[in-house]
C-alpha cells in the first residue's frame, strides 16, 4: 500500500514537473489539487510539495541568475516580502481546522486554474509601470503557501501584465521562488514536523525524471493550447474536490 501511494506521489511529481518545464508555472497548483484529490490534507499536501520545490526553484533560479534574466532590485523585495508573506501563510493552514479550510483551498485553486487560462489567451501588450511589488510579494507568498501553489500565475503574470519584460519577469520570480519555498518548507517544518518527507521525495523523483523531457517539450509543443488545457485540469480537479466538500 505504500509503495502504491509512493507511485502515485512519483506521477504527480512527474507530471507537475512537465508541465512547470514547459510553461513555467504550475507546479505547485497541479501537484497540490492532485495531492488534495487523493485525500491529503492541506497543510501536508503544500508542505510536501515545497519541500520538493525546493531543489526545484534552486536549479531554475540559478540558471536564470546566469543566463542574466533577474531584474534585481525587483527580486530583492519579492524575495524578502515573498518569504515573509510565506511563513505567514503556512502558520495560518497549519493551525487551520483542515475540514473547514479544504473548501476554500479548493476555491482558490480552481482561481488559480482560471488564472492560467487567462495567461494562455491572454493578447501580448501591457501597461508600462511596475509597482507595488512588496505588497504582490507578501500576498503571492501567503496565498502560495495556503494553497500549495500559485506564486507564478499569481506573480509572474501580475509583473508582466503592469509592463516587464517577459523574461527577466519569469526569471526574478522563479529565483526569489527559491527563498520564498525556503521560507514556507521551515516553517512547516517547524510547525507540522518531519512527517511529511515521504511524499515530499515522490515528487522529487517524479520532478527529476520529468525536468529533461519537459526541456524537451517546451519547444514543440504548441504553448498556448497546453497552457489553457493545463488551466482546465486544474478547474476541474478543484472543482471536483469543492464539489465532494459541499456536499
Amino acid at each position: 500500500m505504500v509503495v502504491d501511494i509512493f507511485i502515485w506521489f512519483v506521477l504527480i511529481g512527474f507530471l507537475a514537473q512537465l508541465v512547470d518545464g514547459t510553461l513555467g508555472m504550475a507546479y505547485g497548483v497541479v501537484s497540490t489539487s492532485s495531492m488534495i484529490a487523493m485525500g491529503v490534507p492541506p497543510a501536508i499536501a503544500s508542505a510536501n510539495v515545497h519541500s520538493a520545490e525546493v531543489f526545484t526553484t534552486a536549479a531554475s533560479g540559478i540558471s536564470h541568475a546566469a543566463a542574466g534574466n533577474v531584474d534585481w532590485q525587483i527580486f530583492w523585495r519579492l524575495a524578502l516580502f515573498g518569504s515573509a508573506g510565506g511563513a505567514v501563510g503556512a502558520v495560518l493552514v497549519s493551525l487551520a481546522d483542515t475540514d473547514m479550510i479544504r473548501p476554500f483551498i479548493a476555491a482558490y485553486l480552481f482561481a488559480m486554474g482560471v488564472v492560467v487560462i487567462w495567461k494562455g489567451l491572454r493578447p501580448v501588450g501591457s501597461p508600462p509601470k511596475i509597482g507595488r511589488v512588496r505588497m504582490l510579494g507578501f500576498l503571492g507568498g501567503a496565498a502560495d503557501a495556503i494553497g500549495g501553489g500559485g506564486w507564478g500565475p499569481v506573480v509572474a503574470s501580475n509583473l508582466i501584465a503592469r509592463g516587464g519584460q517577459p523574461s527577466k519577469m519569469v526569471g526574478t520570480v522563479n529565483l526569489a521562488e527559491f527563498f520564498v519555498t525556503l521560507a514556507v518548507s521551515i516553517t512547516f517544518l517547524l510547525a507540522l514536523g518531519p512527517n511529511f518527507g515521504k511524499a515530499a521525495a515522490g515528487l522529487l523523483v517524479g520532478g527529476v525524471v520529468a525536468a529533461p523531457i519537459a526541456a524537451f517539450a517546451a519547444k514543440r509543443v504548441p504553448r498556448k493550447a497546453l497552457t489553457i488545457l493545463v488551466g482546465a485540469a486544474i478547474c476541474l480537479v478543484s472543482a471536483y474536490n469543492l464539489y465532494r466538500y459541499l456536499h
